[in-house]
């Protein structure tokens, strides 16, 4: 059976494709590669044996919806992660951030629904949490105000895809609310390659640590925390990828709407991960204190027991592998593809 990913040749699409590929799935990727480089295509044809299906496109474009549908009618489901993801550049760009996930996503699950595929498994986020009610956070914390346009197209993304399962009971739609991925896969060939100054604490490091940059920037360290500074539940990419196959075996069951957390339920502070990385590495990591972001939170991390005990999934990396497998990427691939 085959699934179509978009935004399959992204940071975490080109990891879930890995593992849908080791797991006996057929994967067919569209990407526009407007965030992303057509050179992973090759790594995951040397990490899996076998390459991807790829089309060039963009998920606003209804004609290649229909064109890649019509072509490809033993697609079964879909993994959906195209979208701009960039918390600050949301904030200055809103409406390309609304057309590209909304707009994009109605074009989708309208090609889908015409297609008569009704599987879809949505990459969510911990932001759409805002300030979180109580911390671990459940599925059942009540959606927060989020702090940007990048988290509202998320929370808007979960409603709407909500108001189809009751519209229509042939939709499955599961809500996978990721906390913060980092790692990379363990051959250090595939791993996170930004483009310009990194967004995400985990790629500004390594990038500090093969002397691209300077020094890190930590965003205040007076938060109520352990050591002031930012507390977040950092999850492998490799653990995050398989928790999207464990999703697709949870469509089989018809199994309408269902929400999970996607983390480790383990909070990790920023100098909690520069102290680890250095371990990791050997590598010093220069850092700075500088002020508060605005709209970040002092602390956010997960129960992630919903997803265990009905996906039968769980976090099998610790912070230790994470941070070694990000550095071999980095070292490997010093100007990443």
């Amino acid at each position: 059976m085959s699934i179509l990913v978009t935004g399959g040749t992204g940071y975490i699409g080109s990891h879930t494709v890995v593992e849908l590929q080791n797991a006996g799935f057929e994967a067919i990727i569209i990407d526009n590669l407007s965030n992303s480089n057509p050179e992973v295509l090759n790594r995951i044809e040397a990490i899996t044996g076998k390459r991807p299906k790829f089309y060039e496109a963009d998920i606003r474009d209804k004609e290649a919806l229909k064109k890649i549908f019509a072509e490809n009618p033993d697609i079964e489901s879909c993994i959906h992660f195209a979208g701009l993801k960039a918390v600050g550049e949301s904030v200055s760009k809103p409406l390309e951030y609304y057309n590209n996930n909304i707009y994009g996503t109605l074009c989708l699950v309208e090609a889908m629904r015409d297609a008569g595929v009704k599987n879809i498994v949505f990459s969510s986020s911990a932001t759409i949490y805002g300030d979180p009610a109580f911390i671990p956070i459940t599925e059942k914390c009540p959606k927060g105000v989020c702090t940007n346009p990048y988290g509202w197209t998320k929370s808007m993304l979960e409603q709407i895809l909500s108001d189809v399962t009751v519209a229509d009971k042939e939709w499955n739609v599961i809500l996978l609310r990721y906390f913060n991925p980092i790692g990379a896969h363990k051959s250090g060939t595939m791993g996170e390659n930004p483009s310009g100054i990194p967004n995400n604490l985990m790629p500004y490091i390594t990038q500090v640590a093969v002397g691209k940059r300077d020094h890190l920037n930590v965003f205040g360290n007076d938060y109520d925390t352990h050591d002031g500074t930012g507390v977040r539940d950092y999850i492998h990419v490799v653990d995050l990828a398989i928790g999207h196959v464990k999703a697709l075996n949870k469509i089989k069951e018809n199994c309408g709407l269902k929400i999970y957390n996607l983390g480790t339920g383990h909070g990790y502070s920023v100098l909690d991960i520069v102290k680890a990385f250095e371990e990791a590495s050997g590598v010093k990591i220069p850092y700075e204190i500088t002020p508060r972001r605005p709209g970040d939170i002092a602390t956010c991390y997960a129960d992630a027991s919903l997803a265990k005990k009905e996906l039968g999934w769980e976090a099998q990396y610790g912070i230790k592998e994470m941070c070694e497998d990000s550095w071999r990427w980095q070292k490997n691939n010093p100007e990443g593809y």
